[in-house]
């Protein structure tokens, strides 16, 4: 099985990898389920809608994981308030992205299920607020450093500081978990590893 720092590397990976290359016409199809609209789409913009894209999936996955989390009757006291928090600056990003996408001409990829993130992401080994936390950190990790590694990618800069803003945010979220857990300042993996 793989873990979760395993899959956040993999995620950082595939951002660096799309970040290096302008993603086909048949690929935005993959992540936006309408080729002929991804062919149409004029190079630049297919190429950023291709990295926004990646970033919506996984501010859906911070959103469900959120969702998960508060439901999950482990959260207490302060803890639920932070996680309402950062699951609702989860959806302002997210909403910005959609938007966004939409703007250039593209479609926004689909949001799984919630199922379907519990299975991903191993919820049902959760056993206290602890291991919450250390999810939501882990998460919030990935996230900081998926936005910083493709900010140099964009062909539009206008993209790259809303992809900057948004890692400062996920940033600010992994410091406060961290500060939560007790945990020494530098994360392991480095912002921007």
């Amino acid at each position: 099985m793989t873990s979760l720092i395993e899959k956040t590397i993999d995620r950082r990976g595939f951002l660096r990898m799309s970040s290096g290359v302008a993603l086909s016409a048949g690929a935005l199809a993959l992540l936006g389920g309408h080729s002929a609209l991804a062919a149409a789409l004029p190079a630049v913009a297919a190429h950023d809608i291709g990295i926004l894209n990646v970033e919506v999936a996984l501010e859906y996955e911070g959103i469900a994981a959120y969702g998960i989390a508060l439901k999950s009757g482990l959260l207490k006291g302060d803890t639920i308030k932070v996680a309402t928090k950062f699951q609702g600056d989860h959806k302002q990003h997210n909403n910005l992205l959609i938007s966004t996408i939409r703007k250039l001409g593209g479609e926004p990829v689909m949001e799984k299920t919630e199922s379907e993130y519990a299975k991903a992401l191993s919820v049902d080994k959760l056993k206290n607020q602890s291991d919450v936390l250390m999810l939501a950190l882990t998460l919030e990790l990935g996230a900081a450093n998926a936005y910083l590694g493709v900010i140099p990618a964009f062909k539009d800069p206008q993209l790259a500081r809303i992809a900057a803003r948004i890692a400062a945010d996920e940033a600010t979220h992994w410091a406060t978990l961290n500060a939560a857990l007790g945990k020494p300042f530098m994360p392991a993996l480095g912002f921007g590893a």
